[in-house]
């Protein structure tokens, strides 16, 4: 996939999906700006990275420091043509569960984590794209949970709140700016073996029921490389006739009954 001249920022990119993203990016010889909060792995970033790309620590869910991530790239590298926000997570240690046992906490910080990062950068990203004039492309990633429930091993009705609500977002916004031809689409993962993901990883009931719900491949957790190919498609010229897809990269979960 070809992005070389583009600019590019991973929210989210220095672990997991984001980091794989990033680094296939960098391959199809875009300029890559990942952001995270980790500083021993933003600071291992900045290595792979090299010349080509820029580290910065940033809480996606703080509007203030995604506006500043945004300056200094732009001051950096110019203009900007690509966001793929990945940055999210699961709710479950703050009090996200099935929906009579979520408490206050719970709902509201799984939904800054998972909904209001999104809404920050993809409005920071609006911005300067209409400012620049050009066009561009965000790239949201959701999960197959915001319209595909699993009720005995994935019960987290905030987080699927949040995801499903990405849906409404990223269509709604595609529709409005096409004609400045700016393009938003939505990758929905399955189970991708992520630091987020241990839980499910480490139990074998869950892992027994993945083998029938993401069936291809032999039935398989996902691997964060599963969804670069994607990404890459829709940050790329590639994609310039599509906007407002929802496109699942699931191994078949959504389209699978499974088995437990």
């Amino acid at each position: 996939m070809d992005l070389n001249g583009k600019t590019i920022l991973v929210v989210g990119g220095t672990s997991g999906l984001g980091e794989s993203a990033a680094r296939m990016f960098l391959k199809c010889g875009a300029r890559v700006v990942v952001t995270g909060r980790n500083e021993d792995k933003l600071q291992a970033a900045t290595s792979w990275l090299g010349d080509d790309g820029m580290a910065l620590s940033c809480d996606a869910s703080s509007s203030k420091e995604t506006h500043e991530v945004f300056r200094k790239l732009k001051e950096a590298f110019g203009d900007l043509h690509g966001v793929y926000h990945v940055a999210g997570g699961s709710g479950r240690r703050f009090g996200d569960g099935p929906l009579h046992e979520i408490t206050d906490e719970g709902w509201d910080l799984t939904m800054k984590l998972n909904l209001d990062s999104v809404f920050y950068s993809n409005r920071a990203a609006i911005r300067i794209f209409l400012e620049q004039g050009k066009g561009g492309a965000i790239v949201n990633c959701g999960s197959v949970l915001g319209f595909s429930p699993s009720p005995r091993f994935f019960t987290t009705h905030a987080y699927a709140a949040a995801k499903s609500a990405m849906i409404g977002m990223t269509k709604s916004a595609a529709a409005h700016y096409a004609g400045n031809g700016i393009r938003i689409n939505l990758l929905c993962p399955g189970l991708v073996a992520t630091p987020m993901s241990e839980r499910a990883q480490t139990n074998q009931p869950i892992m027994d029921f993945i083998r029938t719900k993401q069936p291809l491949d032999g039935g398989r957790i996902g691997m964060p490389e599963d969804l670069d190919g994607a990404a890459a498609f829709l940050l790329s010229d590639a994609a310039c006739f599509v906007t407002g897809q929802v496109l699942s990269v699931d191994g078949g979960w959504s389209v699978s009954e499974g088995k437990t």
